[in-house]
């Protein structure tokens, strides 16, 4: 899956972590441990249901670990919190060193813990160790080859690595195991790589159905799936989703950026800052202020955008601070200055990690061509195409790229496409080309 959570406002690391103890306890009689306390959440969110719950859990489950140290299942619970927390409020640079702090501490003391690889998986998975990622998870397959949650990790990691086919049939395997929300969703993005975007959508509509009504997850299936018809054209059916979304979950900011993107798709850029903004100060997602700076630069405020660009990095570099490889948006982000060495510089640091994957052939085609080296961009755009993948943008680039080069039928062609496949994002696309 496409790993779309970057952060962060202000980088508070966890280099150091803080002694976990009760409210109600004596902490010079009793033994700490490492761990990061829950990070106040900002008040929209504080106001979810979930809140009170988890902050009451965290609790309770720190207490047992300081009573006994060797107490692995509460060191693997609060790390699935973490990882929850994290989802939930986009802090990712907070928490994450502290999964990872606990899950290792569980995997030296059982090395055979199958909970302890299977999690350490996903948060690398999250953190943009993608080969990483892959060899933990393998791991985990071999103490445990029968759990759908692992086999979901997988088929992310080899999509991230390019490893198409694999994917899919990690992707199988999920799906023969426990079909449902989570099985579903890879199907459809895995659809949506082989250019079959009606399917995507079909499979997404699944994912959504089998989520728990007003749940986190069922919002972001719903979120996911109304992207899909933004990507695809149909913003009233999109728009139709986010209202019963943020009826749900008035706080999802996803849910608010993707309105954003509508508004911006209509050419109101007023409207869709405003969404944007809203979004930002849901979450400190580094998209939602990308986004911002798109509709800025849209409007024609290129000043305005450029330092909103250049914040977007800043985010980026502390985020990096925490282990998050940030390589590929950085690329873009610099390809958006203007500032193309910087920009080629990042893109074949994330070229020679995963040279397969079909959005960093794409990234690298663009600065390329941004370069004015249209035959080597041609060679990374042809990769990117590959797999038969229908999207607007990637096809007026292609477009772009053999126009330059001088091939006038083969560029008629993509623009077609491109316009087929979304008039309203083909519209912006063909001005940024």
């Amino acid at each position: 899956m496409k790993t779309k959570i970057f952060n962060t406002i202000a980088l508070l690391m966890l280099l150091s972590f803080i002694s976990c103890t009760s409210n109600n306890a004596n902490t010079k009689k009793q033994a700490t441990f490492d761990y990061a306390l829950l990070k106040t959440r900002n008040p929209q969110l504080a106001k979810l249901p979930d809140w009170k719950t988890i902050q009451s859990k965290v609790l309770e489950i720190c207490d047992r670990i300081k009573n006994d140290s060797n107490d692995l299942k509460s060191k693997l619970q609060l790390a699935q919190l973490y990882m929850q927390e994290a989802r939930i409020t986009g802090e990712h640079p907070y928490y994450y060193p502290a999964c990872l702090s606990l899950l290792n501490d569980v995997i030296k003391r059982d090395p055979e813990n199958f909970e302890a690889y299977a999690y350490k998986a996903s948060v690398l998975l999250s953190l943009h160790h993608f080969n990483e990622a892959l060899i933990v998870g393998t791991k985990a397959t071999t103490l445990n080859g029968y759990n759908s949650f692992i086999y979901g990790v997988l088929c992310d990691a080899n999509v991230e690595l390019g490893n198409y086919e694999e994917a899919v049939k990690m992707s199988d395997k999920m799906q023969s195991l426990r079909p449902g929300l989570e099985s579903y969703s890879r199907a459809s993005y895995l659809r949506e790589i082989y250019g079959d975007n009606a399917g995507a959508i079909e499979a997404m509509k699944m994912a959504y159905q089998a989520g728990l009504p007003s749940s986190e997850e069922a919002s972001w299936a719903a979120n996911t799936l109304a992207n899909l018809y933004i990507n695809t054209g149909n913003l009233m059916e999109a728009e139709s989703i986010l209202q019963r979304i943020l009826q749900q979950r008035p706080s999802y900011a996803f849910a608010v950026n993707a309105m954003g993107l509508i508004e911006m798709a209509k050419g109101q850029f007023d409207n869709a800052i405003l969404k944007f903004d809203e979004a930002s100060r849901l979450m400190p997602e580094v998209s939602f202020y990308e986004n911002k700076a798109e509709a800025l630069k849209q409007k024609g405020n290129i000043k305005q955008a450029n330092e909103l660009y250049k914040t977007c990095i800043n985010m980026l570099n502390e985020d990096a601070q925490s282990g998050h490889r940030t390589e590929m948006e950085k690329a873009s982000l610099f390809l958006e200055l203007g500032e193309l060495d910087e920009a080629l510089k990042y893109a074949k640091i994330e070229f020679d990690r995963r040279p397969n994957n079909i959005d960093i052939n794409h990234t690298m085609a663009w600065v390329y061509f941004s370069k004015g080296n249209f035959a080597i961009a041609k060679k990374h755009m042809d990769k990117a195409l590959r797999m038969g993948t229908k999207s607007a943008k990637l096809m007026t680039h292609a477009a772009a790229i053999e126009k330059a080069l001088g091939n006038t039928n083969a560029a008629e062609k993509y623009f077609s496409m491109a316009k087929k496949i979304n008039p309203n994002l083909t519209k912006l696309a063909i001005q940024k080309s």
